[in-house]
């Protein structure tokens, strides 16, 4: 919903301009849904609004309506994606264009009562000293209530909170709205979007359960082996236990220096121990 009305540039400016406090002259056609995957096998992005001005500044909103506790890292990881993605378009790294990553959250991830957080890369040393990567965050608190912002932004975060809609600016986004709401198109793509990532988490829950039972099953094998080891141990040297149960000798002498370092761990919880240490 929020990337469909976003794709009119009429409504989508104004927001950016509330929201950073600056004036643009003009903003390129916004993406809807633009898909970010520079690799066949790394974690692609679907980013709700993707834009750039005259100037090449590049701006991706996102709605966030649910917290997930990784706010942070999905937004650094948004932004390195985006900057791979202008990288490959042939240009050197030198010529990364300025950047806004901006998520709107229906909740405070900060719990601080802001309206606004915005991060910028400093030198903790010297916070007079900035990067100047050209790298901005930021995060809008719709249910905030410290810090100086517009009444422009003020009406629309009570939009996004609460539906109403008391300015021409507010009517305009409730009438788009609305308007795709009863989009008979949207509403088969939305589903059509929907359906398919709940398949992907489907496939994911099911490829879970596999490597799960894999890795039970590993564990219930090993923790045979400890509990042979454990019963013999004081009988048999290392030797004679390696060849008895048909084991490496290295990993009879880890076995055993587990079974002696963590007496209080019954065999299952150190064969999950020497499996994850294998696993580093």
């Amino acid at each position: 919903m929020f990337g469909t009305v976003m794709r009119d540039p009429k409504l989508c400016k104004p927001l950016l301009e509330a929201i950073l406090n600056i004036k643009i002259k003009r903003i390129e056609y916004p993406e809807q849904q633009k898909v970010i995957d520079t690799r066949y096998d790394s974690k692609s992005i679907r980013l709700d609004v993707y834009m750039t001005d005259k100037n090449q500044t590049v701006y991706n909103i996102e709605m966030q309506t649910t917290d997930n506790k990784n706010l942070p890292k999905r937004m650094r990881y948004y932004q390195g994606m985006i900057d791979l993605n202008i990288l490959n378009k042939g240009k050197d790294y030198e010529e990364l264009n300025k950047s806004f990553v901006i998520f709107i959250c229906t909740f405070d991830p900060f719990e601080k009562g802001r309206y606004i957080y915005t991060f910028q890369n400093i030198c903790r040393e010297d916070t007079k000293i900035l990067l100047k990567d050209e790298s901005i965050k930021v995060i809008v608190n719709v249910n905030g209530t410290i810090g100086n912002i517009s009444n422009e932004l003020k009406a629309v975060l009570d939009y996004i909170a609460k539906g109403i809609a008391n300015t021409e600016y507010t009517k305009s986004l409730d009438v788009a709205v609305q308007r795709v709401k009863n989009d008979e198109e949207w509403r088969r793509d939305y589903m059509t979007l929907y359906m398919r990532d709940m398949e992907n988490q489907k496939i994911g829950k099911k490829i879970g359960e596999k490597i799960g039972k894999k890795i039970g099953k590993k564990i219930g094998q090993l923790s045979e082996k400890i509990s042979l080891i454990r019963s013999k141990k004081s009988k048999y040297d290392e030797d004679t236990l390696s060849d008895l149960y048909e084991i490496s000798k290295t990993e009879c002498q880890n076995i055993i220096s587990y079974i002696n370092n963590y007496p209080e761990l019954n065999d299952e919880k150190i064969a999950e121990k020497l499996l994850n240490e294998t696993e580093e």
